[in-house]
Order: structure tokens, then sequence, then C-alpha cells
């Protein structure tokens, strides 16, 4: 999933960007409200981790921007502030959901993975796809209930493309997902991660299919 941060303490936004890229997340960071405005009208998130208190655009007035602009990206608001207007206001502003600083990484784990599940219509964090499933939780991935070794982006990958089987991938959709602003990749990085997916996966009911020109998709077999 692709994450902009949006926080301005470096303390913080660096924990939370770690700890969500060892997740398999891919995570841009912004501190200035106002600069992220722009990153959120140019591309494309998944999830937006906002603050209240930014300099240039505060995160309330972000976040109604945001809803005002029409996109639906899911949004979870970080204060410091455990006042109930506080929540009151961000949630009917269009925010998805409320942690309370200090917080508990596994509290924000959760809360994230509540969302992603939200977003695919998902009720648990078990994704399925013929005889593969891979956890959410744990970032782990099974055949037939056998293990597969997998890295992070790799997993990261499989999760996006068997979220819907059938739908068509492009190139440059799998780039805005996979890295960050500050990994300058290519579409031949996508292809070399393709190729280690197939490679790792002989045994899965479904293949992945290139469609010249279009990108990938999946096929239940």
């Amino acid at each position: 999933m692709r994450v902009l941060l949006v926080e301005d303490s470096v303390d913080v936004a660096q924990a939370i960007q770690a700890h969500l890229e060892r997740l398999g997340h891919t995570v841009d960071w912004e501190s200035n409200g106002t600069e992220a405005l722009t990153m959120v009208v140019a591309d494309h998130y998944d999830l937006i981790v906002l603050d209240v208190m930014l300099p240039g655009t505060d995160g309330y007035t972000l976040l109604e921007r945001i809803r005002a602009g029409h996109l639906k990206t899911q949004v979870l608001m970080l204060t410091a502030c455990a006042e109930i207007d506080e929540r009151v206001r961000a949630l009917d502003l269009g925010a998805d959901d409320y942690l309370i600083k200090p917080f508990d990484f596994r509290e924000l784990e959760a809360r994230i993975r509540v969302l992603m599940r939200r977003m695919g219509g998902d009720s648990t964090n078990v994704l399925s796809c013929a005889n593969l499933t891979l956890d959410r939780k744990s970032r782990t991935v099974r055949i037939d209930n056998q293990p597969v070794e997998l890295t992070r982006r790799e997993v990261t990958l499989l999760e996006i493309i068997i979220s819907r089987p059938g739908r068509i991938f492009g190139k440059d959709e799998l780039i805005d997902k996979l890295f960050t602003l500050d990994d300058n990749p290519n579409a031949n990085l996508v292809e070399q991660y393709i190729a280690r997916l197939r490679k790792k996966l002989p045994s899965a009911r479904f293949e992945i299919r290139t469609l010249r020109g279009l990108g990938y998709r999946v096929v239940l077999l």
C-alpha cells in the first residue's frame, strides 16, 4: 500500500516511516501541510497518515481540502489532543480513523489493517487467491498451507495483484504503489519483480499474465 505520511516531528515521522516500510508499505514523508496538499493532488495514495499540527496548512484544513476535491483516499489522523470535540471534528471533516499520540505501533498497525480491509471489502486480514493465502498482519504467504519465502516488496506486489484477480494493473500504477518518490524506479524494475514472483510461485493455481502494452493480470487456472 502506498502511504503519504504528513508529520512535522522528525523523530516521530522517521519511526513511523521505518515501521511501515518494514511491514511492506511504500511511504512518502512530508512535514509541511501545504506541500503535502500538492503531493496528494499529484500522486495516488492508498492512505494518508495525517498529523493535526503542521506548518503551512494544518491537518484539519488539509483534510477539508482533500475531501472538497472528492478524493476518497483513506485518512488516519494523528494528534496529541484527546478532547472528544477534536475527534468529532476530524471525523465530521472526513477522517476515516483517529489515533491519539503517544500510541503503540501495534495499534497503528491494527488500524491500518482495518482501513485496508475496508478498501478491499474484506472482513479478515487473510487474502486468498486459489491455493495461495497472504496474511496481511504477519506479511506471510502460503501455498497449500506451505510457507513461501518472499521479500517485503515481493509480498506487497503480490498483495496488490491478487487483490483483484482479472483486473489489469499497468506498470505505472504498480510503480506508484511499490516505490517512493526517492526510489527513482522504472518499468524494468517492475518486470524484474514480476519475474521473481513467477519463479517463486510455480505451484500457485493462477498465472500472472503479461498483456503487452497494458500491464499484468492474475488469471485463475
